[in-house]
């Protein structure tokens, strides 16, 4: 007798139920669809793949696959035509009625989903690949049994990934965060009932991350450090951090969100022909 093997993930469609301005460079997106009700999260920095549509179609063209081999049979759809794949974080998952929210920062023209978002109205159509279980891989966030304290830096593209974990924290957990913001009305203060110290770094008017952090005390104990935000940034910190202060390297976690010069199709290229 055969069990039968349950994908963790699995392709949605959605569809635009709001659109929201919160600062400069953030628009949040609601969407809603009739099989979202099966859509899990871990929350804190949960990942999920969008995928938008190309001009002049009205949704994305998606491979016949139920997310058991999605990856190899979205390859294998033709690049002009298939939809275009862009790594974001679940801002939050809601019931009653069921809701995806999606926060993106956008950069003017250009990406694909900084256009999208800057035009979303509702009724546009997407589709996502999410979990299907709350456990499950595509979360990063996780601190080991006896952190005494957090350690967060980032910038604007992973304030969702920052909004969740935050709100995911215990009360009175010390947290030192440098947040760096492309304008002064990007300062989303995340709401959390850690005992929360945030530095907001507003790119051009105050030290990059890497030189706040070499400035500032942080307190003893045993920390936890996220990292996130821009590819060299983060590799910066992460080396300040275990060469400098003497972090664990286990006890970093970090990813690049972007790439300085590099977009997420040159990256899927690279990787596609290595």
């Amino acid at each position: 007798m055969s069990t039968a093997t349950v994908a963790p993930f699995r392709f949605f469609d959605i569809v635009v139920a709001g659109v929201e301005r919160l600062s400069p460079t953030m628009i949040r997106v609601a969407f809603a669809g009739p099989a979202l009700a099966a859509m899990e999260s871990a929350g804190r920095d949960q990942r999920i793949k969008l995928f938008f549509p190309h001009p002049g179609q009205d949704a994305p063209v998606m491979p016949d696959d139920d997310g058991t081999n999605w990856y190899p049979a979205w390859q294998a759809l033709d690049p002009a035509v298939r939809g275009i794949m862009r790594t974001y974080t679940t801002r939050s998952l809601t019931r009653a009625p069921d809701r995806l929210v999606v926060d993106f920062a956008v950069h003017g023209e250009t990406g694909p989903g900084s256009r999208w978002a800057l035009r979303a109205a509702p009724g546009d159509r997407l589709s996502v690949l999410a979990p299907i279980v709350a456990e499950n891989v595509a979360y990063d966030f996780r601190p080991p049994a006896g952190t005494d304290w957090l350690l967060v830096t980032a910038d604007e593209t992973a304030l969702p990934a920052v909004a969740g974990i935050f709100a995911a924290l215990p009360a009175d957990l010390p947290v030192r965060a440098w947040i760096e913001v492309a304008d002064a009305g990007d300062r989303l203060a995340p709401a959390t009932a850690a005992d929360a110290e945030v530095t907001w770094l507003v790119r051009g008017e105050a030290a990059p991350v890497t030189e706040a952090l070499r400035a500032a005390e942080l307190p003893g104990g045993a920390p936890y450090a996220w990292v996130a935000g821009e590819s060299a940034t983060v590799r910066a910190v992460r080396r300040h951090l275990v060469r400098e202060r003497g972090f664990d390297r286990r006890a970093v976690t970090f990813s690049g969100y972007w790439r300085r010069g590099t977009t997420e199709d040159q990256l899927l290229a690279a990787a596609e022909s290595a």
